[in-house]
């Protein structure tokens, strides 16, 4: 992380209690259930990379200043490059309006951050993440912070010794972030969140 936009310099959080959705509790509401069967965003996988990160990044209304700065972006493109890093991107009437990004290890993805300018965006965006990460056979999804909007989805905190105990279990899976097609519809995305682990 770092402690602004403008700082250069980088450094790492451990936190003695860490925010992890499990995927086999992932909770969508009735509501979003609908809006995300409705189709009424269509969703892109890694089309927009850079412009997901810039949208997180941005200032917003409550908070004008962000811990994602110009090295961790660069870092975060190289590993974009090198099929590492993913975005997922929710797009109404050719406009980007929602999204997330993370990394992806083995079996663990590390979300990083999500925007939305659109209600709805950045949920619709999360659920079909999820939808991808069970078919393509993840076992965590780090969250590093509980927060009040990450709990409504099933999130929960874990000591640093079980979040450590379960990353080295998901780093040793081989995964696959592509398996589940690039043009998932809104049925198919319920359809893997409801599946069994």
């Amino acid at each position: 992380m770092a402690d602004a936009r403008h700082d250069p310099r980088v450094f790492l959080v451990d936190p003695a209690r860490r925010g992890v959705l499990p995927l086999d509790k992932f909770h969508v509401s009735r509501r979003l259930a609908r809006t995300i069967r409705a189709d009424r965003f269509q969703v892109r996988i890694d089309t927009a990379f850079e412009r997901v990160i810039d949208a997180c990044a941005a200032p917003r209304e409550g908070r004008m200043e962000t811990w994602i700065n110009e090295p961790i972006q660069r870092m975060c493109g190289d590993l974009f490059r090198l099929g590492l890093a993913h975005s997922v991107e929710a797009w109404r009437d050719g406009e980007m309006v929602g999204g997330l990004y993370g990394v992806a290890l083995g079996g663990a993805f590390f979300g990083e951050s999500m925007f939305s300018t659109e209600r709805d965006a950045s949920k619709v965006a999360l659920a079909h993440l999820v939808a991808r990460l069970k078919i393509g056979g993840f076992a965590l999804l780090d969250a590093q912070f509980l927060t009040d909007h990450l709990a409504t989805f099933g999130a929960e905190e874990i000591a640093r010794s079980e979040y450590g105990r379960r990353l080295a279990a998901a780093l040793k899976i081989r995964a696959d972030f592509g398996r589940l097609p690039t043009q998932v519809l809104g049925g198919g995305a319920m359809q893997a969140i409801s599946q069994a682990s």
